[in-house]
């Protein structure tokens, strides 16, 4: 598959766009560590813990975007990306919006299960002194 060109339900960004979800999943990651660092360094009670699910869920999300070479959001909207950052097109056949909006659907299950499961992880971990 190629980075510049489109395919529908498969590839709807290109590098440029590609590099902007790994950044957001570098950003996510690191508040998740920073997050995971205080609740350690305070023993943080459990349901305090569950608060990691945001950072994790921004970190899910662009890593499941950038390996899929897929934006979920584009995909909802009927939109890709493979010029300029922010220069979109119009997906213009239905087979093709339909196909785009369930792999953004698919996406975003993957990256809130897997946010959702690291979550419970944390949760989980005995921290108490």
């Amino acid at each position: 598959m190629s980075d510049n060109q489109y395919v529908a339900g498969s590839c709807n960004i290109g590098t440029g766009e590609i590099r902007r979800r790994q950044i957001v999943a570098i950003i996510g990651s690191a508040l998740s560590v920073s997050a995971l660092i205080g609740f350690i360094s305070t023993s943080a009670e459990p349901s305090l813990r569950l608060g990691i699910f945001i950072p994790l869920a921004v970190a899910s999300i662009g890593w499941v975007q950038s390996k899929r070479k897929f934006c979920l959001a584009y995909g909802l909207m009927g939109t890709f990306n493979f010029g300029k950052l922010g220069q979109l097109s119009r997906v213009q056949d239905k087979a093709a919006l339909a196909a785009d909006r369930k792999t953004a659907v698919v996406i975003l299950a993957q990256s809130l299960s897997l946010a959702a499961v690291l979550t419970l992880v944390v949760y989980l971990l005995p921290l108490s002194s």
